[in-house]
């Protein structure tokens, strides 16, 4: 596999396992300390997304010198695939927050 495809790989599944990780280790947190899981979860879901993304990109400046790269110094190609990583990112930080959700809809269905 080319590099190419590995990094889109791995930078959807490293916003993706951070938001994942993240809200499953404040539900036990949340847990340990007696307050609602599932809420808590869900609030560390929703806010941690951006840093998940800043997290699978290496960093936020790096990704700014190369978007300037392209912009001023007319690189279409490195700009286009730096868009794509971060569209890539994001996916992946939306898809486990929908997987955080999922598990609450899940909790709430089991629990009736």
């Amino acid at each position: 596999m080319s590099s190419f495809y590995s990094s889109i790989v791995q930078n959807f599944l490293i916003s993706f396992g951070v938001v994942i990780g993240a809200s499953l280790f404040s539900g036990i947190g949340a847990i340990i300390t007696n307050h609602p899981p599932y809420k808590i979860m869900m609030q560390v879901a929703s806010s941690i997304k951006i840093w998940a993304i800043a997290a699978s990109l290496g960093g936020t400046f790096s990704s700014f010198t190369v978007i300037e790269k392209g912009i001023f110094d007319g690189e279409i190609k490195t700009l286009a695939k730096q868009a794509l990583y971060i569209l890539i990112s994001l996916s992946g930080a939306n898809i486990g927050y929908e997987f955080i959700r999922l598990l609450q809809r899940c909790g709430c269905i089991w629990g009736r």
